[in-house]
Formats: structure tokens, C-alpha cells, sequence
């Protein structure tokens, strides 16, 4: 049987909750400040239609989190498919996609981890990176478990990672960054021999 469309006001009442809870984790100090009750309240509909639609806070943060990710998964495949790069290039911006990600939602997937949604790797969004990863880490040169590789380079750029460094250790984002195309080199190894120079150039 066709699945019936979906009515317009309940397309409305979606955006409004999907955008009202990303508005609200992003303002926050805090992803546990953020109930059920204030998405409601700032979406204009009653708890209920958020328990009906999303199930339950999980349900509603994977949504909001796949409704971000979407624009991005475009400008990644663009940059993946872009002629010219080399795989090491591909993995850094790839990387680095994730990380910006993380940095600029860092509430949003802290929420995530802690409601049960990224951990343990079996949201959604989680399979994607780490397959596009794998994809790419497979077409550089010595690297012998791209599986494995991909998970590990993932684990240096967790929600709860960069929201500690950024808000607790007071690093800069552009420093994170930095970092993070570093620790690529460690993993890599050097290459061809431009190694840092060669990643602060793909990062600016």
C-alpha cells in the first residue's frame, strides 16, 4: 500500500519543532538545559505532537542532526567528486567537514551522545562518515585497515572531545583544526614529504 503524503500542517508543525529545537541547542550553555517542554513551547505545539512525530528526546535530536547534516553531505560528495585532489586531500577535508561540524553543533551532538543517539556508532549519520572515510582512506597508499583507520580518526573529533577542548581547554577552533590535520600526518604518515604544509593549505 502507497504510504499517504504527508498533510501540509504536519510538513509546518515539523520545520517549526525541527527548527525551534536546533535554535534552542544552539543558545544553550547546556544540551540537558533543553527539555521537551521548551521545544514545544517555542515551536507553538503541544508536547504531544513531538512524542507522536519523533517518539521520544532521542527521536527528536537524530532529526534535527539529520536535518543539519543534509546540506552538508552535499558540499562533502562535491569535494569528494572535485577533480584535482589527491586521497590524502580528500581525507583532510573530509575530516575537516566533520570536525566544523562538530564545533558549530557541539550542544546539538553532545545532546545526541548523551540521549543514546551517536553512541555506540549506530546512528545514521555515524555510518555515513565513517563509510565515506573508509571510501577515501582506501585510495591512499599504505594505509592497511582502512576500516579500522576510519573509526580511529572519527574518535579524535567525538562531540564530547571538541566541546571539551573548545569550552573547558579554551582552544580556538582554527587551532583544533590545525591539530587535527597534524594528527592526520601522524596517522598517514608524512607522504610525499609536504606533510603540515600541505594540509594548512587545504584548510585556508
Amino acid at each position: 500500500m502507497a504510504q499517504r503524503p504527508e498533510r501540509a500542517d504536519a510538513q509546518r508543525n515539523r520545520k517549526a519543532v525541527l527548527a525551534a529545537a536546533d535554535a534552542l541547542f544552539a543558545a544553550s550553555s547546556s544540551p540537558h538545559s533543553v527539555s521537551m517542554d521548551d521545544i514545544a513551547a517555542a515551536a507553538g505545539v503541544g508536547k504531544g505532537t513531538l512524542f507522536r512525530r519523533f517518539g521520544d528526546r532521542a527521536g527528536l535530536i537524530g532529526a534535527v542532526i539529520a536535518s543539519r547534516l543534509e546540506p552538508l553531505h552535499e558540499a562533502v560528495q562535491g569535494a569528494q567528486e572535485a577533480a584535482g585532489s589527491s586521497p590524502r586531500e580528500r581525507v583532510l577535508k573530509l575530516l575537516d567537514a566533520s570536525l566544523r561540524f562538530k564545533v558549530e553543533n557541539r550542544n546539538l551532538m553532545a545532546a545526541a551522545e548523551d540521549a543514546g543517539v551517536s553512541s555506540p556508532y549506530q546512528a545514521e549519520h555515524y555510518g555515513w562518515w565513517h563509510g565515506t572515510l573508509r571510501a577515501a582512506l582506501d585510495e591512499v597508499p599504505g594505509v592497511r585497515d582502512a576500516d579500522f583507520t576510519a573509526h580511529a580518526l572519527l574518535a579524535a573529533i567525538r562531540a564530547d572531545l571538541v566541546a571539551h577542548l573548545i569550552d573547558e581547554q579554551k582552544m580556538t577552533p582554527e587551532a583544533l583544526r590545525t591539530a587535527l590535520a597534524g594528527y592526520l600526518d601522524n596517522v598517514l604518515g608524512s607522504g610525499s614529504g609536504s606533510g603540515s604544509a600541505e594540509g594548512e593549505a587545504i584548510l585556508h
